[in-house]
C-alpha cells in the first residue's frame, strides 16, 4: 500500500493542488486534520479533500473550532481572527461535515496509525523527546503519523528514543526498521513553520517499508493575495513566504 500523507492544509488551496500534482501515484490518502484556518479557501479545500478517493480523514483543532464544536479560548489573537472569519465563510454543509469529522488517533492497518496532535491527546503537541516518549507509549502501531506542529520531525524508538534528521530538503527518505517504533511528522501542506515555505507532505510505502518526506513549491503569491483580499491579517500572508 502506498499512502499519501497530508496534514495542516489550513485552507491553502494553491499548496494543496501543487502537493497533489507532485505526489504521483498513491493507493490511499491519510489526512491528519486542520483543513481550515489561516487561509482564504476553506470551502474549496474541503471540497478538494472530499473528492480524494480512499481517504481517511481525522479532525484538527482548527476544524473543531471552525465548526463550532469547541470555542476559540485556546487560540491566540491571529488564530482567533482567522477562524472567526472561517466560520462565517463556511457553507452550512461544510460546517456540518467538519463537525462530524472523526477524532484521532485512527488505526489504519497493522503498521500505521494517525493522529493530529499526539496518540495520547488529539490537541497535544509533540515538540521534543519528552513529548515523543509519551507518544511512543500511547501509540498502538509501529508507525504513528502526526501533525499539528507544522514542522517535519522523526522520532525512533528501538529500546532508546532518538530524533532522526530533522527532515530537510526536497526529499528525505527513511527506511523503517522492523523492530523499531516511529513517530513521524511529514510537515504542513499549507502552513510550513520550519523556515522552508514549500508545501510539505509524505509518501509511505508499506511494501518497501519506506517513508519519504517531500517539499514542493506552490503559487505563494496567489495564496497571499487571497488572504489580503479576504480582509484577514496581513501577517498571515507574509508568513507563507518565509515558512514561519
Amino acid at each position: 500500500m502506498r499512502y499519501l500523507v497530508l496534514s495542516d492544509i489550513h485552507a491553502n488551496l494553491e499548496a494543496l493542488e501543487s502537493t497533489l500534482a507532485a505526489a504521483g501515484e498513491w493507493d490511499a490518502v491519510l489526512v491528519l486534520g486542520d483543513l481550515v484556518g489561516y487561509g482564504a479557501d476553506p470551502n474549496a479545500v474541503i471540497g478538494r479533500v472530499q473528492s480524494l478517493p480512499n481517504a481517511t480523514i481525522i479532525r484538527g483543532n482548527h476544524d473543531k473550532v471552525g465548526a463550532g464544536v469547541e470555542t476559540v479560548e485556546s487560540f491566540n489573537h491571529l488564530a482567533r481572527h482567522a477562524i472567526s472569519w472561517t466560520s462565517t465563510e463556511l457553507t452550512a454543509a461544510n460546517r456540518d461535515w467538519l463537525a462530524a469529522m472523526r477524532a484521532g488517533p485512527a488505526l489504519i492497518d497493522d503498521l500505521v496509525e494517525i493522529c493530529h496532535g499526539s496518540p495520547f491527546d488529539e490537541d497535544a503537541y509533540i515538540f521534543d523527546e519528552l513529548d515523543a516518549r509519551r507518544g511512543v507509549v500511547a501509540s498502538q502501531r509501529p508507525v504513528c503519523l502526526y501533525g499539528h506542529t507544522h514542522v517535519p520531525a522523526i522520532f525512533k524508538y528501538d529500546g532508546e528514543l532518538s530524533a532522526i534528521g530533522p527532515p530537510r530538503g526536497p526529499r528525505h527518505r527513511l527506511t523503517l526498521e522492523p523492530k523499531a517504533k516511529y513517530l513521524i511528522n511529514c510537515g504542513a501542506v499549507g502552513q510550513p513553520r520550519d523556515g522552508d515555505p514549500r508545501a510539505a507532505f509524505g509518501l509511505l510505502d508499506t511494501e518497501s517499508r519506506t517513508l519519504t518526506v517531500l517539499r514542493v513549491a506552490y503559487d505563494v503569491h496567489t495564496a497571499q493575495a487571497k488572504i489580503i483580499s479576504a480582509g484577514l491579517p496581513e501577517v498571515l500572508a507574509q508568513r507563507l513566504a518565509i515558512g514561519r
